[in-house]
């Protein structure tokens, strides 16, 4: 089964993942799953843990055998993202936002092959939107063809952003979020890292900055890159990780903002 063209990996990830959205939003209708914490105060709910499970079953049924990191089965498993053949899942990223009856939710299904993420589905079901991307094949949402910003200047650039759940890994970040605030138009934090990279591949976001998890990052990478967004990272990617999972100090940017917001998140931070 190792013989699958991007395009039918594509159309079969857009289809486990629209099937994983109904479920999501079954889910919130029913309104009877329970919430816990998890380390650093991260919130789970029972419907995170069956969403992936329907995923990697789904997966599995399709692709036998290939390896899968995903945020509530396998978070430790290919974390280094050098597996040959490599699903990336987050079932629900934006949990928060789906516990507290938020539209920003997203399941987030990117696909890597020797360290290179090729294809990545990005599906909100409560805005009823399927981002998608394969490597050569460009960008897409509903079918229809994206592209970033044509934003040239910080004035005009509107950020989106998030924080870490640790209270005390936030203060750091205060520094970046005042160069911002006194640069670039406005900030936006949606609380789903998936969309806030589709944002910016569709041009409703002209830049992006973060830290996340591989999972939370890896689909919409493909999605913004296919597009024509710049994506990359702000320091040097460890040797031993490929630049396509390594999920520290991201941008992802239009092209014509890219190089400013990274100058300007670099002085922020040495300031």
């Amino acid at each position: 089964m190792s013989d699958h063209t991007l395009q039918e990996r594509l159309k079969l990830a857009i289809s486990i993942a629209e099937e994983a959205g109904q479920m999501i939003v079954k889910a919130r209708e029913q309104q009877g799953f329970a919430q816990r914490l998890k380390k650093d105060n991260e919130l789970v709910t029972d419907v995170d843990v069956a969403v992936d499970k329907l995923i990697s079953q789904r997966l599995e049924e399709h692709f036998p055998g290939e390896a899968l990191l995903s945020e509530e089965l396998a978070p430790e498993s290919n974390s280094n993202g050098i597996a040959e053949k490599l699903w990336v899942v987050d079932p629900i990223d934006g949990t928060v936002n789906f516990a507290q009856g938020l539209r920003h939710v997203a399941v987030s299904i990117g696909w890597m092959e020797e360290g290179v993420a090729k294809v990545g589905v990005v599906h909100a079901p409560f805005l009823t939107e399927t981002f998608s991307a394969a490597e050569g094949l460009g960008s897409f949402c509903n079918g229809e063809p994206i592209k970033p910003s044509n934003a040239d200047s910080l004035a005009h650039t509107l950020v989106g952003t998030g924080f870490p759940y640790r209270k005390e890994d936030r203060q750091r970040l205060l520094k970046r979020l005042d160069a911002v605030l006194a640069e670039c138009q406005d900030i936006r934090r949606n609380g789903a890292a998936a969309l806030d990279l589709c944002d910016v591949a569709c041009g409703r976001l002209d830049a992006y900055y973060e830290s996340v998890s591989p999972w939370d990052f890896v689909a919409g990478w493909v999605i913004a890159r296919e597009a024509g967004a710049r994506v990359g990272h702000l320091y040097e990617v460890p040797q031993a990780v490929p630049e396509d999972i390594h999920p520290q100090h991201l941008l992802v940017a239009a092209p014509g903002v890219y190089d400013a917001m990274a100058y300007l998140l670099l002085e922020a931070d040495h300031n």
